[in-house]
């Protein structure tokens, strides 16, 4: 059992490595099914493993290099419920995109399904791993494979320029991080999270420490899409194949946000003050949760809106961690869990927007697509999820984190959450009621700013008539998944136990110090204002639907109001130095409220 998390990490890269190696020469249906049943592979290992951890944590020393003492030379890999049940969730998703894409691409190379395994690869190595290098290797394995899937479609020039920005501005992050590790070596001489965290326990959090915490979460916020670190994610989204788009939106986004949780707990929990970590993830959460939602309302590029709804989401997941206790991580899990399938399951259906009608804009789609009564019913119920409709995943995992908000003095956050979230679920809706059932007034196109999706390219050669059935599946696989989430309740519960567990976690990796540390009690239980907040939620999704749907019926913006909008999404030129110009804003920000 303890070979197994090395195992996980290990497969989906061989398996690329095969595909790299003798895919030009094997047809397209063995590539199909060969990766396929890697990422179906690994995501049974996962399975078992996240079943092996509710007992206690896995950790395996690769080459058997054990530590002496507090000291090390080996790499650790360090399973526990919350990087476990993400890396389940990682592998489910790369399964289902896989299947989608069967039928996606007209023609594909076996490099396509490489590049997807390398890129679930370099996830499951940023969750398992417990060493700070490491954890920067995986993650610069991930975003290279990232930038490559975005501009897969090279002869497209939005492509890339798409990948263009993703790459730049996440490889400026990830040159902070970079700095903050070697600030951390040069103060601790070790690279392991546990052994870094006990280097500095006890020491005074001075200017190397503070700076080198602002360094290693700058790389970290830029993956979480955080406001102002956000702007590459529309231009990525935008461009990607829909089933990565899958993968950006349902897991890697929020890796940024567990990556913050992990590194703050593990190797700056002992030094750095608990009001400190709350006020960033507070000023940033707020932040990109309110950008996020007025981005998504005003858009009428679906994948756009998607993905600005992504950064709405996050930042609420980064409120919710604010109360920096076993609930609150409780909450986090379950929550980007829900989020996962209903997000997945959206953009899975644009996909099949774009290649029957060549098209992703909302405008022009409008009333056209009657005959896909299923998938109608689909996307308005993926709506309706992320508007947190009880009892499924996202209204659960929010009742769990407002109530630990609520114990630390973070009552005030439900109403952000609330209003977020209904922004966001009521921009889905309007687009489905409208493209799916031409409910409301047909829409004008004179939309200002607003990037139009009109006149895309369909990624299967030729438009699809009927949706195939692998896609279909996918679709609602995700979905389902989605919606079973509050069936995770004791795993998530187990999660945020041990990873609120610090000394257990120091421990667990360094037998020699300390001494096992004691699961704190974290419950996850549905409460009556959480029931409340749901449903207020979503009516009030359904009534910003219909308000967009039927404008008539109210007064028009303000000028001011337009003028600002306008602005706003001038902001998101496209330019990629415009976009570097924010990420130093954001560092900036970013040690100023860690300072104060």
């Amino acid at each position: 059992m303890s070979a197994l998390p090395s195992l996980v990490v290990a497969l989906p890269l061989l398996a690329a490595c095969v595909l790299l190696g003798l895919g030009v020469k094997l047809p397209r249906v063995v590539a199909d099914g060969f990766a396929t049943a890697a990422a179906l592979t690994a995501t049974v290992l996962t399975a078992v493993l996240l079943a092996a951890v509710q007992h206690g944590r896995v950790v395996v020393w690769l080459g058997g290099h054990r530590p002496d003492g507090a000291r090390s030379l080996g790499i650790v890999l360090a399973a526990d419920g919350l990087n476990t049940t993400l890396a389940l969730l990682a592998s489910f998703l790369t399964t289902c995109a896989l299947v989608y894409s069967w039928r996606y691409f007209e023609a594909v190379e076996a490099r396509y399904h490489a590049m997807m395994l390398l890129f679930l690869t370099g996830m499951l190595g940023f969750l398992l791993t417990g060493d700070l290098f490491t954890l920067f290797v995986f993650f610069e394995l991930m975003s290279g494979v990232a930038y490559a899937l975005t501009g897969y479609r090279v002869e497209e020039a939005d492509s890339v320029q798409g990948a263009l920005n993703f790459g730049v501005v996440n490889s400026l992050g990830a040159y902070f991080t970079l700095m903050g590790i070697g600030l951390l070596y040069a103060r601790g001489g070790q690279l392991g999270l546990a052994q870094l965290g006990v280097a500095l326990d006890g020491k005074p959090a001075d200017a190397l420490v503070l700076a080198a915490f602002v360094l290693v979460c700058t790389g970290l916020l830029v993956k979480a899409a955080a406001v102002p670190f956000h702007f590459w994610l529309a231009d990525a989204h935008a461009v990607a194949p829909t089933p990565v788009c899958v993968l950006f939106s349902g897991v890697m986004v929020e890796l940024g946000a567990y990556g913050v949780l992990r590194v703050r707990r593990t190797v700056f929990g002992g030094v750095l003050d608990d009001g400190a970590f709350a006020r960033v993830l507070l000023v940033l959460g707020i932040a990109s949760a309110v950008l996020g939602a007025v981005l998504c309302l005003t858009q009428r590029h679906l994948k756009r809106l998607l993905a600005y709804s992504t950064i709405a989401h996050t930042g609420l997941f980064l409120c919710g961690l604010a109360a920096a206790d076993g609930a609150a991580s409780t909450g986090f899990l379950l929550a980007v869990a829900g989020h996962a399938g209903a997000k997945a399951a959206l953009f899975l259906l644009v996909g099949v927007l774009k290649d029957r009608y060549g098209s992703v804009d909302e405008d022009e789609l409008f009333g056209k697509c009657g005959h896909s009564r299923l998938e109608g019913g689909l996307f308005l119920l993926a709506g309706l999820v992320l508007a947190g409709l009880p009892p499924f995943g996202i209204a659960f995992g929010k009742d769990v984190a407002e109530h630990a908000l609520e114990k630390t003095g973070y009552g005030w956050l439900v109403a952000v959450f609330v209003l977020v979230t209904a922004v966001t679920a009521g921009a889905v809706l309007r687009a489905g009621l409208g493209v799916y059932f031409g409910r409301g007034r047909p829409p004008r196109r004179d939309d200002g700013d607003r990037t139009p999706g009109t006149d895309e390219e369909p990624e299967t050669g030729r438009r699809m008539e009927r949706t195939p059935a692998p896609m279909t599946g996918a679709i609602v696989a995700v979905l389902a998944a989605g919606l079973a989430v509050p069936w995770l309740r004791d795993v998530a519960v187990t999660a945020g136990r041990q990873e609120a567990d610090r000394d257990g976690y120091v421990h667990d990796v360094l037998p020699a110090v300390g001494s096992p540390g004691s699961l704190p009690p974290v419950t996850a239980e549905w409460t009556s204002s959480g029931l409340l907040f749901g449903g207020i939620t979503v009516l009030l999704a359904l009534g910003i639907a219909a308000a967009a749907l039927w404008p008539h019926r109210l007064p028009s913006w303000p000028r001011p109001v337009r003028t600002a909008l306008d602005a706003l999404h001038r902001g998101h030129s496209g330019h990629v130095g415009d976009y570097v110009a924010w990420v130093l804003v954001g560092v900036t920000a970013l040690t100023a409220l860690v300072w104060l």
